[in-house]
């Protein structure tokens, strides 16, 4: 009977710590918007690892059994040879028109006479490095180009390529067949997409006709488009992948390859309460490798890492060092120009400072080569490459002899770092990453890492059963399994610093949005997470827009919508402000935070701006006038009722700090605006079984998110009735993939959704809402890090990924924690 109690619990226990086995992406590498690798499939070494923009940033692993190699980390980047050079090496000429060729434009026989000649690539911003300008709503360009017999006859060996760059929707034919299309998206840099091989057999001896139509309805634009065929690979088979589990910290994956097995993981130790540690930039990739025959031998392993992860493009010149220190060795690599903070934007990697790989000394050798030299050396002896080539850095590698015992496993830790120099510019000053503010160089960080690995994987594990555990009990399994997926992403979307005043600074970049630093409504969304682990990473997130106000520096009586674009902080450049929105974000937060220390410094340090914005809600924030909301992608709306709701919200959070601090008349005064408001608003927007979308148009509707924090601070600003009338026809609105954002179109944004669903006062609905975003999370052809806009009719993204506001989604485990506070 003892052993069968044990057993029960020991299940119990097993089953409570489920973690997530299936994502959309998974996380690898995660520390800050530059410094970020994922899989983007559910099998690790099915593609190859990228940056969480989806351009490529290679980690490779490999194992050499009894002569035989697998791969079990990403697929060895193969080179590819041109059939038609894509422009942004060499522009060629072609033909092309700006107004509606009509039908037939993309066959061979169309005749494009009187078309415009020019060149590739075309487009308008960007990198302004266009051939051609294009500025109108659609291009559509023809280019013809020969093969010869020896072209034809390696296709039936290789595989075709299409290279393309395209801002924003795109159609793509090869001798009048379409190979290619994509709607509602763009691509930000050359991408390589396999075409089947049926499209292989469209080409042929002599001319060939690429034809490509390319529509921009906004914003930048840009085509560019070229063929190449890639050589196959042979000599590596894939390692069978057994299992992947993610926690909030680490990704883990099991394999087999032959008669070795391996587990391989990937530990970012992203703790909140170590900011030394948090801000380190080292992940722990640890291998445990193990006999599953019961029998000793020798094997070779591999781990490299591309130098594309120390460039934003292919074209820069690379160096590369390996040495030995006192404790450890690395290999490191960087750009030859050092460009430091040179370049901002969104679909940006970082080309200045130094990637590192590391492992404490005599466990391994460390080379750079290219990487054609480092797979075909590994192939045939087991080693990757010992001497490099000079001119030709495209991998670090790593050696590892392993001797595999009967019945034991070994084990082999590799890190990878990341030493940025100078981490961004904060009104014309450049500023260090939080861990370096001390002196320490990386190699110190490299060192420290290695010696306290195994302390920091228990804090970490147990960190991580905690967090799954917490959130399982606040709002079921699936809610559960979305912090998880949530954590890292959220965490590594900013980089922490500290201001020339001594200020700390947790800045954000607006992942593929707009790339700007600091975004007040993206600081709103993700506040919860950091409230419910360290309010001071919120007041980081916080701490350079009252800057930039109480310097003077930004005059007008509301906060400023950013401070730059990532990661020049040096004022707004979003072109058009949101008033009512970030006046109501900064107020309400800085309430949270007061809430979530159980004191009022926060405020009082920052009381006379907070005076000014709370004057400006007072007069301008009730009924808004037509402008942009944090949902700015939905477009200009006036009398918004759930942005009325934040303005409403944003002063009772201002009476109650007023209250707390011993200001009664003022608390009093505001408390009875907010409350009348209040009565008002309920009167104004209901529209019978709901609320409606705004004041002045009835049969709409739209998630009332901002409400939850009527709820969190105790505000008691609208009754029960409210709530409950709102949740009742949220459910009778639900799609497949979760409940719209409003009633003008099917897209939502999940991170709200998680919002308006703690807004119900039981669990049953709370997880009623909550389950079309796990099965999104779950079931969506986007593989992508996690995108919070997606369409609920279909479960595909829509824009956005990788972004910070999910880290919204722990707003209901933050509920219960202050619950049970009080």
């Amino acid at each position: 009977m003892k052993f069968l109690l044990v057993s029960i619990f020991s299940l119990i226990i097993s089953v409570t710590y489920s973690q997530v086995t299936k994502a959309p992406a998974y996380p690898l590498v995660t520390h800050d918007p530059y410094l970020s690798v994922w899989s983007f499939t559910d099998e690790l070494n099915s593609s190859e690892t990228k940056h969480w923009t989806g351009r490529e940033h290679s980690l490779l692993g490999l194992v050499r059994v009894d002569g035989k190699v697998y791969n079990f980390l990403g697929m060895p980047t193969l080179p590819s040879k041109a059939l038609l050079t894509a422009g942004n090496s060499i522009p060629y000429d072609c033909k092309y028109t700006e107004d509606d060729p009509g039908a037939g434009w993309m066959n061979e026989g169309f005749s494009d006479a009187q078309w415009k000649s020019g060149k590739t690539p075309f487009g308008m911003g960007w990198d302004n490095d266009a051939v051609t300008p294009w500025k109108s709503k659609s291009i559509w360009m023809r280019k013809e180009f020969v093969l010869n017999d020896p072209q034809i006859k390696q296709l039936d060996l290789q595989k075709l390529i299409l290279d393309l760059r395209h801002d924003d929707d795109v159609e793509v034919y090869v001798n009048g067949e379409k190979v290619y299309s994509c709607a509602d998206c763009f691509v930000g840099n050359l991408k390589q997409f396999p075409m089947p091989d049926a499209i292989k057999s469209k080409l042929k001896k002599g001319r060939n006709l690429l034809a490509v139509h390319c529509i921009n309805p906004r914003g930048n634009s840009w085509l560019d488009a070229g063929l190449s065929v890639q050589e196959s690979q042979t000599g590596i088979t894939a390692a069978k992948q057994k299992s992947v589990v993610m926690t909030a910290t680490q990704t883990t994956y099991t394999y087999q390859c032959g008669p070795v097995d391996i587990d391989l993981s990937f530990l970012s130790p992203l703790l909140m309460d170590d900011l030394a540690l948090m801000s380190r930039p080292v992940t722990y990739i640890n291998l445990t490798l193990k006999s599953n025959d019961g029998k000793e031998r020798n094997v070779n392993l591999y781990l490299g890492a591309s130098v594309d992860l120390a460039r934003n493009n292919s074209k820069e010149i690379m160096t590369a060092d390996w040495s030995a220190k006192s404790t450890i060795a690395v290999a490191k690599t960087g750009t030859h120009d050092q460009p430091i903070l040179k370049k901002s934007g969104d679909d940006v990697r970082i080309n200045w400072g130094y990637l590192y790989l590391s492992m404490p000394n005599g466990k391994g050798v460390f080379s750079s080569s290219s990487a054609s030299a480092a797979l075909d050396n590994f192939i045939k002896n087991g080693k990757s490459a010992d001497i490099a080539v000079t001119g030709d850095y495209q991998m670090l590698n790593t050696d590892i002899d392993c001797r595999i015992h009967p019945k034991y496993a070994v084990d082999y830790t590799v890190m990878i770092g990341y030493d940025d120099i100078y981490s961004m510019q904060y009104f014309g000053t450049n500023l260090k990453a939080w861990w370096a503010l001390s002196g320490k160089t990386i190699d110190q960080e490299l060192a420290t890492a290695a010696k306290d690995y195994t302390s920091i994987k228990t804090r970490c594990d147990a960190f991580d059963k905690k967090m799954y555990a917490d959130a399982l009990k606040a709002g079921g399994k699936d809610y559960a399994q979305l912090c998880v997926m949530a954590y890292r992403q959220a965490i590594a979307a900013h980089k922490l610093s500290k201001s020339p005043d001594g200020d700390i600074l947790f800045m954000s970049k607006e992942n593929f949005s707009n790339g700007s630093i600091n975004t007040v409504d993206i600081t709103y969304p993700s506040a919860p997470l950091f409230l419910a682990y360290n309010p001071d990473l919120l007041k980081g997130m916080m701490n350079g827009i009252f800057y930039y106000s109480e310097s003077g520096k930004w005059t007008k009586p509301f906060p400023a919508h950013d401070l730059g674009t990532y990661p020049l902080a040096n004022g707004q450049t979003y072109p058009e402000d949101m008033p009512v929105e970030e006046a109501g974000n900064m107020i309400i937060l800085t309430a949270a935070i007061c809430r979530a220390e159980n004191k009022t410094d926060y405020a009082q340090r920052h009381w006379p701006v907070l005076s000014q914005w709370v004057e400006f809600l007072v007069s301008d924030g009730f009924d808004p006038a037509n402008q942009l909301c944090t949902d700015d992608f939905a477009g200009h709306l006036a009398r918004n009722v759930n942005l009325s709701m934040k303005a409403i919200v944003g002063i009772a959070s201002y009476a109650q700090m007023a209250k707390n601090l011993g200001k009664k008349e003022v608390a009093a005064k505001y408390a009875k605006i907010a409350k009348d408001y209040a009565v008002k608003w309920m009167s104004m927007a209901n529209d019978g079984d709901h609320y409606s979308l705004t004041f002045d148009k009835k049969g709409t509707w739209s998630q009332k998110y901002n409400l939850v924090w009527d709820k969190l601070l105790g505000l008691n600003l609208f009754p029960k009735a409210v709530y409950e009338k709102e949740i009742k026809y949220y459910l009778t609105k639900q799609n497949k993939y979760g409940l719209p954002l409003d009633s003008r179109k099917t897209y939502t944004k999940n991170d709200w959704i998680v919002w308006t669903a703690t807004l119900a006062s039981n669990q049953k609905d709370f997880e009623a809402l909550i389950a079309p975003i796990y099965k999104f999370a779950t079931e969506t052809s986007t593989r992508v890090p996690l995108s919070d806009w997606h369409e609920t009719t279909d479960g595909k993204q829509v824009g956005f990924q990788a972004r910070s506001v999910v880290g919204g989604y722990f707003i209901k485990l933050l509920e219960v924690q202050w619950a049970a506070k009080k």
